[in-house]
C-alpha cells in the first residue's frame, strides 16, 4: 500500500484565513467570552489527548479510535455552544449556513469512505481465519492452500479502494473553507465563526491522517498553519509536528502498510509464508508453532481494532447527520430554507 514519500506541499494559496476570527474589536458581552472560552478550553483537551505517549502509538487503530472519538466530542461541543448561544435560525447569516451545510454534507462523504475502509480491510480477517483452519490440519496439501490463502490476503490488504480516493479533493475544499464568512454587527455570530474555526481545523487535520493512513500516501497528509494567538493553538502545533513527522518516517521505510496493527500481521505472515512453502523439520516445527499462534493473537487484534474504529467513525457520522438534520428542520419550521438548499434532497447529496 506504501507510495514512495512526497514532500508536503504549502496550503492556504488564497487570502489571509484569519482575518475573521481576531478578538480585537470583538465587543463580547461575559457571557459569551465565557462561552467561547469554555468551546475554547475543551477543544484545548481534546487536541491534548491525541498527543502519543509514544510515537509507535501513531497510525495504531487504538490511537485512530481516539483520535475520531475526541473530533466526535468537538462536533458535539459545537451543537451545545449553539444551544447555549440562543442564537435562533432565523437569526443566521445565509453564508453561515451555506458553510455548515456544506461541510456537513463532505464530512459525511469522508466518513463513508473511511466505514467502506474499514470494511474492506475486515473481510481480509475471513482469508487469515481461513488459513489458520487449513493450517489446523498439518498437511503439505492445506499448507498449499494457507499459502494460496495468504497471496490472496495480501492482494486484498494491497488493493486500492477507490472511495478513499475520493478524499483529497473534498479535504482541498475543506482546506479552503477554513476561509469563514466574516461577521458583521453580531457577537453571538462571531463566537460561533470562531468556535468553528477551531472545529474544522481539528477535522481537517484529523481527516487527512485517517485519508493519509487509509490510502498509502503521505500526499494526503495537511500541515495546517493557525495564529498562534488562539489559546489551542500550541497544543495543535506538538501534535500536528509530532504525528506528522512519525507518519512521514513511517512512509519513508516503504512499509506494506502504515497501520500499526496491519503490519504487525503482515510480519507474521511473511515469517509465516516461507515455512510453508519448504516444509517443516525438526527445527522449524516450533518456530511454525509460534508464528501460528502469533498470527492468530494478532489477526484478532487487528479485527476488534478495525472493529472498535468502526463503531466510532459510525458514530461520528450520526453526530454529523443529527446536526444537519436539526437545522434543516428548524429552517423549514422557519421558512429561511437557504437558495442553496432549495430542491435539493439531502439523501441525494449522502449517498451518491
Amino acid at each position: 500500500m506504501s507510495r514512495p514519500q512526497e514532500p508536503h506541499r504549502p496550503f492556504f494559496p488564497f487570502a489571509n484565513p484569519f482575518r475573521m476570527i481576531s478578538p480585537k474589536g470583538s465587543q463580547l458581552s461575559p457571557r459569551l467570552l465565557s462561552l467561547l472560552n469554555t468551546f475554547e478550553a475543551a477543544l484545548l483537551e481534546r487536541l491534548q489527548k491525541l498527543v502519543p505517549k509514544d510515537k509507535d502509538d501513531i497510525l495504531s487503530l487504538s490511537w485512530m479510535k481516539l483520535a475520531m472519538e475526541s473530533l466526535s466530542e468537538i462536533h458535539c461541543d459545537i451543537k451545545n455552544l449553539i444551544t447555549e448561544l440562543e442564537l435562533p435560525v432565523t437569526d443566521w447569516d445565509e453564508k453561515w449556513i451555506d458553510v455548515y451545510l456544506d461541510i456537513s454534507v463532505k464530512l459525511l462523504d469522508i466518513s463513508i469512505a473511511y466505514t467502506s475502509e474499514l470494511t474492506r480491510l475486515n473481510q481480509g480477517h475471513l482469508l487469515l481465519q481461513c488459513v489458520l483452519h487449513r493450517l489446523e490440519s498439518n498437511t503439505p496439501e492445506q499448507f498449499m492452500r494457507a499459502c494460496s490463502s495468504l497471496d490472496s490476503w495480501r492482494q486484498h490488504i494491497g488493493s486500492k479502494n477507490p472511495r478513499v480516493e475520493t478524499c483529497r479533493p473534498i479535504l482541498d475544499n475543506l482546506v479552503e473553507s477554513l476561509n469563514l464568512p466574516k461577521v458583521k454587527n453580531s457577537a453571538k455570530g462571531k463566537v460561533l465563526m470562531r468556535a468553528m474555526y477551531g472545529a474544522k481545523v481539528a477535522t481537517v487535520y484529523i481527516c487527512s491522517v485517517f485519508s493519509a493512513a487509509f490510502s498509502g500516501s503521505a500526499k494526503n497528509l495537511l500541515d495546517l498553519p493557525v495564529p498562534d494567538t488562539l489559546p489551542w493553538a500550541q497544543v495543535f502545533s506538538n501534535v500536528q509536528t509530532t504525528v506528522n513527522a512519525e507518519i512521514r518516517n513511517i512512509f519513508s521505510c516503504e512499509k506494506f502498510t502504515v497501520l500499526r496493527e496491519l503490519d504487525a500481521v503482515d510480519a507474521l505472515v511473511k515469517k509465516l509464508y516461507p515455512l510453508l512453502q519448504d516444509g517443516l523439520g525438526p527445527i522449524e516445527e516450533e518456530t511454525f508453532k509460534n508464528s501460528v499462534s502469533d498470527l492468530r493473537k494478532s489477526a484478532e487484534k487487528l479485527s476488534q481494532g478495525l472493529d472498535n474504529l468502526s463503531k466510532v467513525v459510525d458514530g461520528f457520522f450520526k453526530i454529523v447527520l443529527g446536526g444537519r438534520d436539526a437545522l434543516l428542520c428548524n429552517l423549514r419550521a422557519g421558512g429561511t430554507v437557504p437558495n442553496s438548499m432549495l430542491g435539493r434532497n439531502v439523501g441525494e447529496q449522502v449517498v451518491r
